[in-house]
C-alpha cells in the first residue's frame, strides 16, 4: 500500500470570522468559490445540512470538460458555528487511495484581529494527491478571498 499523508492548509481572510464561515455553509456561496483554477460547481449540486450528521455535498465541474466531474459527499461529524466543520467521506476512484477509506476534513475558524484564520486538515492521501489537494484548497481559497471582498450589494437582486 502507498505511504499516506495529511494535507494541511492555512490561509488568513482579511473578513470577519461570521462572512468567512458562512461561505463555507450557505450552498449558494460556496458554489461561487468552490474548487480549484479550471473547475466551477453547480449550485444544484451543492446540499449543505450544518448539523452534525447532516451533509456537506457538492459537484466540482471541469469548465473545458462537462463530463470531468468531481463529486465531494460528507457527511458532518461536528459543527460549531463560526469555529469548526468536521466531515467525513469514503473515498471512490481516487488515485492512490483504496475505495472505501474514510477521509476526513477539518476546517477550523480562528479570529485574528479584523480577519479570520483558517486551518485546513485532510486526508489520508499519497504524496502526490497531498500535494494536488493543498494546491487545489489554495486556489478555491483565493476565489474565496475575491468572492469576500466583493460589495454586498453586487449580489442583490432587483
Amino acid at each position: 500500500m502507498t505511504e499516506q499523508f495529511t494535507a494541511h492548509a492555512t490561509h488568513r481572510f482579511a473578513h470577519p470570522v461570521a462572512d468567512v464561515y458562512r461561505a463555507f455553509v450557505d450552498p449558494a456561496l460556496l458554489a461561487l468559490w468552490f474548487g480549484p483554477l479550471g473547475f466551477h460547481v453547480p449550485v444544484a449540486t451543492v446540499e449543505v445540512d450544518a448539523r452534525v450528521g447532516g451533509a456537506w455535498n457538492l459537484t466540482m465541474v471541469s469548465n473545458d470538460n462537462a463530463e470531468w466531474s468531481s463529486p465531494v459527499t460528507s457527511t458532518l461529524e461536528q459543527i460549531e458555528e463560526n469555529r469548526i466543520i468536521v466531515g467525513t467521506s469514503t473515498a471512490h476512484g481516487i488515485p492512490g487511495v483504496e475505495d472505501g477509506t474514510a477521509l476526513s476534513l477539518t476546517l477550523e475558524f480562528a479570529e485574528d484581529g479584523d480577519g479570520t484564520i483558517v486551518t485546513l486538515t485532510q486526508g489520508p492521501f499519497p504524496e502526490f494527491m497531498r500535494d494536488m489537494n493543498i494546491a487545489g484548497w489554495t486556489q478555491s481559497f483565493h476565489k474565496l478571498e475575491a468572492l469576500l471582498a466583493t460589495p454586498k450589494e453586487f449580489f442583490q437582486q432587483p
